[in-house]
């Protein structure tokens, strides 16, 4: 194979960026916050390789085959192409070739590691490394092993997620095999000059420890293992009064004991929690009788929320939202439902709440009337598993639904900014 000369496009790395790349660690990690740089490091470091390792194959990997495909791969098609770099993508295979020098990229998801025995590699890459599980990075440096490799080399980015694996492998307990480099926050003159207030943004939109890990790239507790860290009685409980002007907004945990919803009406942003209904061993109908009950049919129209699941078949042969749905038409009641396909993950879910609580920048927009005392304690006593971003839905069976139920209606409501760099390229 003939020596090929790398033909990067004008790429002016960051201070972090350089000193990654320049990092001759046979392991080495980029941890930064939001905007600074991770994926082009990626894409830099996997040209770079190839470049250096013509003919041999290497392995770029993502937490999940979605994140691969919309993110990861995308970045790296995009840094070819602006690079001139001649290559082919065989989709059934899901492999790069570079035609200038021979290289193959395997292109794999590593939710699912025990499937990567196999292929000596010269390289590997993981994006996102702190939602992968550690037996995956395990594996593939046990495939480190290409005999004919001139430089061998495993190697991550990812945003700080606590002091958990990634953190011990690379900071806490790192080996003389590993480097990293932490790079800063606001580093990015390339973002900062399109978006001048891309971080001033984030402030107002995430909460205060969220935004401490994301756009600052701290590694914290998950504020002494609490989910609901931000809340605090002192600001975001308050008696509330129903505006008879604004439409009322229902949501629902459909968990049989207890059947568990909140209701709520938002007034300029503000998220306001009116009232609970907690009741134990009932059925959808039941809920939907001690709701009437409550409220009566109001005016200005019903907003139902909830779990996606809830569009389930019951072994009645109706869904929940069907028997909802069945029951408001009954009475003439104007209604709607807005329900995911989907439900949100868990942590983007929490994270959003957390901002609506108490944001980074100090501004509340959640409040909640004091005889809401179960969701209350849900959100002073819901805990993560120990030693993981978990939550513990096990140590009492009555917390986590009311919580699960307002997060499902602030989503919908809120989710106006995607958390992390899972859907953009930010250089």
């Amino acid at each position: 194979m003939p020596k090929v000369t790398f033909r990067p496009f004008p790429y002016r790395p960051l201070p972090s960026q350089k000193k990654f790349h320049g990092c001759t660690a046979r392991f080495k990690g980029f941890s930064g916050p939001i905007g600074s740089g991770k994926s082009m490091a990626l894409c830099q470091e996997v040209v770079r390789l190839c470049h250096e390792n013509p003919g041999r194959t290497g392995l770029v990997g993502a937490p999940t085959y979605p994140m691969l495909r919309d993110a990861t791969l995308t970045a790296l098609m995009e840094v070819f192409h602006d690079s001139n770099i001649p290559y082919e993508l065989n989709r059934s295979e899901f492999v790069l070739t570079l035609k200038d020098s021979g290289s193959r990229i395997l292109l794999r998801s590593v939710d699912e590691f025990e499937r990567l025995r196999g292929t000596n590699l010269a390289w590997f890459g993981i994006d996102e490394l702190t939602y992968a599980p550690e037996g995956a990075w395990l594996r593939l440096e046990g495939r480190l092993r290409d005999p004919k490799a001139t430089r061998l080399s495993g190697f991550a980015v990812w945003t700080p997620k606590g002091f958990d694996w990634v953190y011990r492998k690379f900071i806490a307990n790192a080996g003389a095999a590993y480097g990293v480099v932490l790079a800063k926050p606001f580093e990015n003159e390339h973002v900062l000059s399109r978006v001048p207030d891309f971080y001033e943004r984030l402030r107002s939109s995430y909460d205060e420890n969220f935004y401490r890990q994301e756009v600052l790239g701290d590694y914290l507790n998950s504020r002494g293992g609490m989910v609901y860290g931000a809340f605090g009685r002192d600001v975001n409980v308050a008696a509330q009064e129903i505006d008879p002007a604004l439409p009322v907004f229902w949501a629902l945990d459909f968990n049989v004991d207890p059947m568990c919803s909140v209701v709520v009406q938002i007034y300029r942003g503000e998220v306001r929690v009116l009232d609970e209904i907690v009741l134990g061993r009932a059925t959808t109908e039941d809920a939907c009788l001690e709701f009437e009950k409550r409220f009566g049919l109001p005016g200005a129209g019903i907003v139902i929320y909830g779990d996606a699941s809830g569009a389930a078949m019951q072994t009645s042969g109706y869904t929940d939202y069907s028997i909802i749905g069945t029951f408001f038409r009954a009475r003439g009641a104007k209604h709607s439902m807005k329900v995911p396909k989907a439900n949100p993950a868990v942590r983007d879910r929490v994270n959003l709440v957390n901002a609506k609580l108490r944001s980074a920048n100090g501004e509340t927009g959640l409040v909640i009337d004091p005889k809401c005392r179960e969701l209350i304690a849900d959100l002073e006593q819901v805990a993560y598993k120990e030693n993981s971003l978990a939550i513990d839905k096990e140590k009492d069976r009555r917390r986590t639904h009311l919580s699960d139920a307002l997060g499902y209606l602030v989503w919908q409501e809120h989710e106006t900014v995607r958390f992390g760099e899972r859907n953009r390229r930010l250089f």
